[in-house]
């Protein structure tokens, strides 16, 4: 991940340092979903760096429903959020909402957030419509001084945002997923490397490459990584 200016690294850290006392003290009192919109906004303004009166937009509507908030950036929708009360569990369902506004509007991002973690999806509009999580954090649990957790926040800052660090941040974690590693594991040229080196180490023994692809399958990989779409 390419390094964060230090203009922005330095107001996230200071917004981490003031928000997480707040975070803690309104998830110890309970604070109801209401509250915590207005809690989200603030720090999405503080500490994402969004202006809070012309790119964070509230109640958006969807179809006669609506996402309790979205980020529009030069008018454009990037991103709807979904906010749950501080002390609710974030639940499948609740990602499933978020996913249903983004696919009606055909936005490829969501996040959901209780505003102590938050969780961003990518939507891919395929029949049906599927999503996958590409990040998740706890920003009570974050070190304001330590760069990799400054990082992951990022992905989710507005100037993050314009350089597209997000989508770029997905393309990396596909590329090396076990699925993608596992397809080429199995693909002839790996395939055909491993028997001859098989053979360099054994060299009396006859190796083929389907008896290599057969210990793959059945002893070295998992079926999930071999099965399915990905």
């Amino acid at each position: 991940m390419a390094s964060i200016p230090a203009k922005v690294a330095t107001r996230i850290s200071a917004g981490l340092k003031r928000f997480q006392p707040i975070l803690d003290s309104a998830r110890a009192r309970d604070a109801n979903e209401s509250d915590t919109v207005i809690l989200v906004m603030d720090l999405m303004h503080e500490i994402l760096g969004y202006d809070k009166y012309s790119e964070i937009t509230s109640e958006h509507a969807i179809r006669g429903t609506f996402c309790d908030l979205a980020i529009k950036i030069d008018g454009a929708l990037a991103l709807l959020i979904e906010v749950k009360a501080i002390g609710s569990e974030l639940k499948d369902q609740h990602v499933k909402q978020a996913v249903d506004y983004a696919s009606n509007q055909g936005c490829e991002w969501v996040a959901l957030t209780n505003g102590v973690v938050w969780r961003a999806y990518k939507v891919n509009f395929t029949k049906p419509i599927e999503h996958e999580l590409v990040v998740e954090f706890n920003l009570c649990e974050l070190n304001p001084r330590k760069d990799a957790d400054l990082e992951v926040v990022w992905l989710l800052c507005k100037e993050g945002w314009q350089k597209a660090r997000l989508g770029e941040y997905f393309e990396q974690r596909q590329a090396l997923s076990r699925f993608t590693l596992g397809a080429l594991i199995m693909s002839e040229p790996v395939v055909d490397t491993l028997r001859r080196e098989v053979r360099r180490i054994s060299p009396d023994t006859r190796i083929d490459e389907d008896q290599v692809r057969a210990v793959l399958v059945t002893e070295v990989l998992r079926r999930e990584v071999l099965e399915g779409d990905k």
